[in-house]
C-alpha cells in the first residue's frame, strides 16, 4: 500500500482543474499553484479595504502586508499557458498595480515613487515566470500587444495625478466592462479634464502628450478621444493643453 500511495496522490492531482494542465510538472510543484480566481478575489478583498475613493491607505497596508506578499508570490508563478486575451490583460494590469503597491510599501513612508530609484526602468519583477520592470511590463505585455488606451486609465503608478486606483480585480470575465467603466470615471472627473470656459482651455493629463499616438490611434485628436467617454463633452474649439504631472503619493492622507 505504501508504494502506491505517490501514485493516488498523483491521481488526486490531476483531477484538480490546474493539477490537470500541469500534469507533466512535477507533483511537489502542482502543490504551490493557486486557483485563478483564488487570486482575484483574494486582491479585490485587499482593494476593497484599503483603496478610499482611488487613493491608497498605505499605512493600513502595511498591516496586511503578508497578504500583498502573497499576491505578488502569486504573480510570479502564474500559469499563462494557454490563457486568453482576455485573462492576460487582466492579469498584466494587475500585476502592474499590485507590484507598485508592494515597491511604495517597501519604501514607506515615501512622499513619491520619484524617491525610488528605478521604480519604472530598473528594478526587475518576477511576473508568470519572466523577470520583467514596470516600464517593460507596461509596453510589453499591454501597449504592444492590445492597442487599447483605455489601459492608460487603469495603469496607477502610485502618483496624485495618476487615474483613481480601481478597488476591485479586472477580471477576465468583465475586463472589457471594467476598463469601459474606467475610462469613464477618469474623464469625467474634474480633477483629471480640467475645463475652463472663461479661457476657452482644457487642461489634460501629460499622460495624453507622453502616450499621444495611443489615444489618436483610437480617434483623430485628443478632445475627440476625451469625448468618447463623457457625458457633457469638452469643447473641440478650446486650447489644449497640460498641466504639469503631479508626483505626490497617492496616498489617502494626501491634501
Amino acid at each position: 500500500m505504501k508504494g502506491c500511495l505517490p501514485y493516488f496522490v498523483l491521481f488526486l492531482l490531476l483531477l484538480t482543474p490546474y493539477g490537470a494542465v500541469r500534469a507533466s510538472g512535477a507533483v511537489t510543484k502542482a502543490l504551490y499553484f493557486y486557483t485563478a480566481p483564488d487570486f482575484y478575489t483574494s486582491l479585490t478583498n485587499l482593494l476593497q479595504e484599503h483603496v478610499q475613493e482611488g487613493r491608497v491607505n498605505y499605512k493600513a497596508l502595511l498591516q496586511h502586508k503578508k497578504q500583498l506578499q502573497q499576491l505578488v508570490r502569486e504573480i510570479s508563478s502564474y500559469n499563462l499557458n494557454g490563457a486568453t486575451a482576455s485573462e492576460q490583460k487582466a492579469f498584466y494590469l494587475n500585476a502592474y498595480n499590485v507590484l507598485v503597491l508592494q515597491q511604495v510599501l517597501q519604501h514607506y513612508p515615501v512622499k513619491s515613487v520619484k524617491d525610488i530609484p528605478g521604480f519604472f526602468d530598473k528594478i526587475k519583477f518576477k511576473v508568470a515566470g519572466q523577470q520583467l520592470t514596470l516600464n517593460e511590463l507596461e509596453s510589453k505585455k499591454l501597449r504592444e500587444p492590445f492597442h487599447d488606451a483605455r489601459l492608460h486609465f487603469a495603469l496607477v503608478c502610485a502618483a496624485m495625478s495618476c487615474p483613481p486606483l480601481r478597488n476591485e480585480a479586472y477580471t477576465p470575465a468583465a475586463v472589457e466592462r471594467q476598463l469601459e467603466d474606467q475610462a469613464r470615471h477618469t474623464l469625467q472627473h474634474g480633477r483629471f479634464i480640467r475645463v475652463q470656459p472663461d479661457a476657452k482651455r482644457v487642461l489634460v493629463s501629460e499622460i495624453f502628450k507622453w502616450y499621444r499616438p495611443d489615444f489618436l490611434a483610437q480617434a483623430s485628436s485628443v478632445p475627440d478621444y476625451i469625448n468618447l467617454y463623457r457625458q457633457v463633452p469638452v469643447p473641440v474649439t478650446y486650447t489644449l493643453d497640460y498641466y504639469p504631472y503631479n508626483w505626490q503619493l497617492n496616498d489617502v492622507s494626501a491634501k
